[in-house]
């Protein structure tokens, strides 16, 4: 069981006893939004020996919640009234503001240590922050990478986006689910990292695919194709992780005809928000445009709820085999 110390000026401190009288070392977790990452992330708290009360407005994931061992709850303001550490995963900008605005600020006590773990747009991240911050607490913006799989398995890589005195407590909040905290600068820095990480799987993982389409028409197997890109020089994480061809990598989507993993829908939201903030600082990225544009395109004719690896069969043509949805 992996228990997080808290920690406080770099080193190790007790954390606060919960009012149950429970294990000095049990904290009370509030977490708020159990979709297919925050599930898995929830769950993992559990493991770890801290008293989960978690809530959605979906009551399959609720059930789901209960079993992994959290206590499901009616309402954000009854999973915050008494936390250490609240943790959200929303959908989206307006849901992560609406939510700490009017349900967590002020409901929770000033000593909870707040965490969105959401991808959102970087103004709407320091615009909470403020909010937090002005009202007496501690937050961070956190976003995730890994997908669901390392959501479920707790081998998240978090990007932080905080006050650096408060970065110890955040990583010692977070070590249930991630198998690397990094912190990356101030707050909205966290945000900032994601969408341009997510930019470059987008386009790593469409020029997988493009390759896979062309190896293809030249006659070259896929399968022999990974065996020699994963040794050289075109090796990427698209590759050796999460190879669109089946066969090669067994627990990508790819070998489950797509179904799981980060859906279409999630990475054009990401890449959306990348030229979005491209846009506004005046980045030049013609290959996120781009990359964007063919994501809203198989969005657009129904793959949304796909794994955003099935773009290769649009790109060769064979979108008859696969499924909508």
């Amino acid at each position: 069981m992996r228990v997080g110390c808290w920690r406080e000026g770099g080193r190790a401190a007790n954390p606060p006893a919960s009012s149950s009288g429970d294990d000095a070392m049990t904290h009370k977790i509030a977490f708020i939004g159990l979709g297919n990452m925050g599930g898995g992330m929830a769950a993992n708290q559990a493991k770890a020996g801290h008293a989960v009360a978690a809530f959605d407005l979906a009551q399959a994931a609720l059930d789901r919640a209960a079993a992994a061992g959290c206590t499901p709850v009616g309402s954000v303001a009854e999973a915050v009234r008494d936390a250490d550490v609240i943790i959200t995963m929303l959908p989206a900008g307006p849901h992560v503001l609406k939510v700490f605005s009017e349900q967590i600020i002020g409901a929770a006590p000033t000593s909870a240590l707040l965490l969105d773990c959401s991808t959102i747009d970087v103004d709407t991240a320091r615009k909470v922050a403020a909010l937090a911050k002005d009202a007496g607490y501690a937050f961070a913006d956190a976003p995730v990478s890994g997908g669901t799989m390392a959501a479920d398995a707790g081998t998240l890589a978090f990007m932080v986006g905080c006050d650096e005195p408060d970065f110890a407590r955040i990583e010692a909040a977070l070590e249930p689910m991630s198998r690397a905290t990094f912190r990356a600068g101030d707050h909205g820095a966290g945000q900032a990292a994601k969408i341009c990480n997510n930019m470059i799987l987008g386009i790593t993982m469409l020029g997988t695919c493009e390759a896979i389409g062309l190896a293809e028409k030249l006659g070259l197997d896929p399968a022999k194709m990974f065996d020699i890109v994963a040794k050289s020089s075109g090796q990427s994480w698209s590759t050796t992780t999460y190879y669109p061809w089946p066969g090669p990598v067994p627990t990508a989507p790819s070998n489950r005809n797509y179904d799981g993993g980060f859906a279409t829908a999630m990475m054009l939201k990401d890449l959306k928000l990348a030229q979005d903030a491209a846009a506004k600082s005046g980045a030049s990225t013609p290959l996120g445009a781009q990359t964007e544009a063919l994501f809203q395109m198989f969005d657009g004719l129904g793959y949304g709820g796909r794994d955003f690896s099935a773009i290769l069969q649009m790109l060769r043509g064979k979108l008859d085999d696969l499924p909508k949805g």
